[in-house]
């Protein structure tokens, strides 16, 4: 592959992104990067980040660099100067530009909400498989999968990654016969621009809950309100919960660029919707509902019937009527959605493990107030008579709000809660526990702080018996702590809590 300089500037400046441009060369380059450590002879570079020194250019203009692109000019000598207003933005479109568009060549279905993202996207993502015979790419916070072969599924290292990343795996699933894609969205892709000028076949907004404010992140809910609606702006088809928080301000992003038939609502709560769903029976380790087309425009997808679905919680079942409307859009017939949605498994997400003697354990990724009372309202629901046992931690350096959330939904439902490290990164554990445990009503939560997650883990379950819940929260299937900028290896909370059951049990 290659990219013509000249239609590069002429790209950039339909944008209104050029800001000046100096050429010595109008060879087209071979290689686009944005890392100095991944350059081969006749590289396009992009200068990105806000810690970035112009030694990065000099070494990447040593190893093969002949035109590079940034917002500040360097004095690099005997290389192509392209200066444009926004890296992010013309990496963004340099890459899609590079790897030949393969967007184009996707039907691309996308989540963003604060919580149930990754479920949605594995729901929707078994149920595309059963239609279109194993041909759906996957880009979700847990995995990447661009094709069926060896090598072709990988752990993410973002939920949405870097453009030029994003663009590249697009190609590779193209190139390796996928046809469809499904994608997490985050609030930063749209922050940082990484998935600008990208447009979906069909964007599901799910939810909305105040998180991912801070210092490296958003500095105000308004700015990740904002950046959570702009998937409506660059949807064909938009999907809406209707029961989400802010409701009125995501339809209004949606109706600004789309007309009403592409717009669909479903509510659990509200008749004013395309698709209403009813809860029939969730136990344990399932859940089952009922949806009921409310307009002419649902009621000719043919839908409407009772569907099991492979992860309990009602929470689940909403995920599971926007994998549903998502994929009979894409063309998913009923039966597809049914063997999908009752074959679905997510790692890390209402895992349940039922023993012998410890009751019930379930191992879920809910890492903010929103996602933890969901969980534990589940657990009460279904466990009315036992004793709620939790154990949770919250990350450092970012989402500093979900201390105080984490003890507000411990208060309100559990009985007993074990403190301990979830990804700490530079931050001191033991003030980030302390932080928790001081927002936490004790007349009603007994505290434990044990800092050693497979210990804290290990004192839960063994604490357990066949009348407790235990709730393992925040990591889900993350085979690893963040601690100092090192991703340390880590079990997962599933392989702890069933190497301590085999003990045990």
């Amino acid at each position: 592959m290659n990219i013509s300089i000249d239609e590069a500037i002429q790209i950039l400046k339909q944008h209104d992104l050029l800001v000046k441009s100096e050429l010595i060369s109008q060879k087209n380059a071979d290689y686009i990067s944005y890392n100095s450590k991944d350059i081969k002879d006749n590289t396009l570079f992009f200068c990105k980040g806000a810690s970035f020194k112009e030694e990065y250019l000099i070494d990447a203009v040593n190893k093969g660099v002949t035109t590079y692109i940034s917002e500040v000019e360097y004095s690099v000598k005997n290389v192509n100067k392209i200066i444009v207003k926004d890296i992010q933005k013309a990496m963004s479109l340099l890459s899609a530009l590079y790897f030949k568009n393969p967007q184009d060549n996707l039907f691309i279905i996308a989540y963003t909400g604060t919580k149930g993202k990754t479920t949605s996207s594995y729901l929707t993502y078994t149920i595309l498989e059963k239609m279109n015979n194993k041909k759906t790419a996957l880009f979700s916070t847990m995995d990447r999968i661009v094709g069926k072969k060896a090598g072709m599924k990988f752990k993410s290292d973002l939920t949405t990654p870097e453009s030029l990343d994003l663009f590249r795996d697009m190609r590779n699933a193209v190139d390796n016969g996928m046809t469809h894609l499904v994608m997490e969205v985050s609030s930063q892709a749209y922050k940082k621009n990484r998935v600008y000028n990208l447009k979906y076949d069909v964007g599901i907004f799910l939810n909305i809950s105040p998180d991912h404010i801070g210092k490296n992140e958003h500095p105000t809910f308004e700015d990740y309100l904002y950046c959570k609606k702009q998937i409506m702006a660059n949807s064909k088809i938009c999907i809406i919960n209707k029961d989400t928080d802010h409701f009125d301000e995501v339809l209004k992003e949606a109706q600004a660029h789309v007309s009403e038939e592409k717009i669909y609502l479903y509510s659990q709560k509200d008749d004013v919707v395309d698709f209403k769903f009813s809860d029939i029976k969730t136990v344990p380790t399932k859940g089952k509902f009922k949806i009921s087309s409310q307009s002419d425009k649902a009621k000719k997808m043919n839908v409407d019937d009772e569907y099991v679905v492979n992860i309990p919680g009602i929470f689940n079942e909403s995920n599971s009527v926007a994998a549903l409307i998502s994929t009979a859009l894409a063309g998913a017939s009923k039966e597809n959605i049914k063997q999908g949605l009752s074959t679905t498994v997510v790692p890390g997400r209402m895992e349940v493990i039922e023993t012998k003697n410890h009751g019930y354990v379930y191992v879920d990724y809910a890492h903010n107030y929103a996602s933890m009372k969901a969980l534990l309202s589940f657990a009460i629901g279904n466990h009315p008579k036992s004793k709620i046992i939790v154990v949770v931690g919250s990350t450092g350096d970012k989402g500093i709000s979900r201390r105080e959330g984490f003890a507000k939904a411990l208060s309100e439902y559990a009985n007993i809660a074990f403190l301990t490290t979830d990804d700490p990164g530079f931050e001191d554990p033991q003030k980030i526990c302390e932080e928790i445990d001081s927002k936490i009503d004790h007349k009603k939560v007994k505290v434990n702080i044990v800092l050693d997650r497979i210990e804290a883990i290990s004192e839960a379950l063994e604490m357990s018996n066949k009348e407790s819940v235990v709730i393992i929260a925040g990591k889900g299937a993350d085979p690893y702590q963040k601690i100092k900028g090192i991703d340390t290896p880590y079990p997962t909370d599933s392989v702890v809590a069933r190497t301590v059951l085999d003990d045990i049990d």
